[in-house]
């Protein structure tokens, strides 16, 4: 009889001890530690009324993003169409440069980023512009040269 008890409570310690690790990373505790991607220093002008800002056509632009995040897992789009872009990472940020595309002059376009952290959290964040119509080049006509 001593065998089955001394077993019993084995089995009994191993569940206790099996059931406390695996509370331990309960979904709402995972929240809590997992840190969100971070998006700042975005260079361009957001598009707001009455200011009507407008961005030059074709400029490059970039974007900071918070160390914890995963490189791999960054999206970055306008007008909902991904964008390609160049990362340089530091020990403290990620910074991605982009330049908007010739085919967006004259239009309001919304930037959208994503990305996800080391820990799995993600998050997006985005900015209306409105890209300015490049200035036509300067006509000169000259005067016909006068006959002698």
């Amino acid at each position: 009889m001593t065998i089955i008890k001394m077993f019993t409570s084995a089995l009994l310690a191993t569940a206790l001890l099996y059931t406390g690790v695996a509370s331990a990373y309960s979904p709402e505790e995972l929240a809590k530690a997992c840190k969100k991607p971070k998006f700042t220093d975005f260079n361009l002008s957001e598009y707001q009324a009455p200011s009507n800002i407008e961005t030059a056509p074709e400029a490059e632009f970039f974007i900071k993003i918070s160390a914890w995040v995963d490189p791999t897992t960054i999206q970055l789009k306008a007008k909902k169409q991904p964008l390609a872009f160049t990362v340089e990472s530091t020990s403290t940020f990620h910074r991605i440069k982009a330049k908007l595309p010739a085919a967006f002059n004259g239009e309001y376009v919304r930037i959208d980023v994503t990305a996800k952290s080391v820990l799995g959290c993600d998050d997006k964040t985005g900015w209306l512009i409105k890209v300015a119509k490049p200035e036509a080049p300067a006509v000169t006509t000259e005067a016909p040269a006068a006959a002698n």
